[in-house]
């Protein structure tokens, strides 16, 4: 089986990292700016950021929530099984797109996991055309809009959800995950299903 992996909330544990910035960055230097919308994962939905605030919290704080980051719990012993059983990854990430050094630390967060995995694609945006592209059975991914684009293409999903995100309903190309664990129960579901 072909796996399509996210990085940020799937692989690393980043977006906790980010989020716990941003509220930082909200309640000190916005003035107390509210959350507008807890279920939104990407920064200027969730508080409604001016462009300029979400530049200055980049330009200040993005690449040091990778550098607080590490290995989501549990994805090393579940990667290093779904490998021996001969499963093949690919990484299919926006990661890279704020900045260049973004890409350059996920890089030594997953030397430093001892994961070796080969197949990038950075600063992707437009990951339906990767996932066909590499023909994979299953992607990973913590953004509800990229599962939704995703499973509506007949792209089978695993959504990494996160407490307070968009709850979405399961069907045939989506299933909600929300540790290493309930990944790796899926995949051998449909490993066995599949024989």
């Amino acid at each position: 089986m072909k796996i399509g992996l996210d990085l940020d909330g799937v692989v690393i544990d980043s977006e906790k990292t980010i989020r716990t910035y941003l509220e930082l960055y909200a309640i000190d230097e916005l003035n107390g700016k509210n959350i507008e919308n807890r279920e939104e994962p990407k920064m200027h939905d969730r508080y409604n950021f001016t462009k300029e605030e979400e530049e200055k919290f980049i330009d200040k704080y993005i690449l040091k929530c990778s550098q607080e980051s590490n290995l989501m719990s549990g994805f090393k012993v579940v990667y290093d099984k779904l490998k021996k059983q001969g499963h093949e990854f690919v990484v299919i990430t926006a990661r890279g797109g704020y900045t260049e050094e973004m890409k350059t630390d996920a890089i030594r967060i997953l030397n430093e996991g001892n994961i070796d995995l080969k197949n990038f694609y950075w600063h992707t945006s437009n990951k339906l055309e990767a996932c066909k592209k590499e023909d994979v059975d299953i992607m990973i991914d913590d953004d509800w809009r990229i599962i939704d684009n995703l499973s509506k293409n007949g792209i089978r999903t695993l959504y990494f959800r996160d407490t307070n995100m968009k709850k979405m309903e399961e069907n045939e190309y989506v299933k909600e995950v929300n540790n290493w664990g309930d990944i790796y129960r899926e995949i051998m579901n449909m490993t066995k299903k599949e024989k």
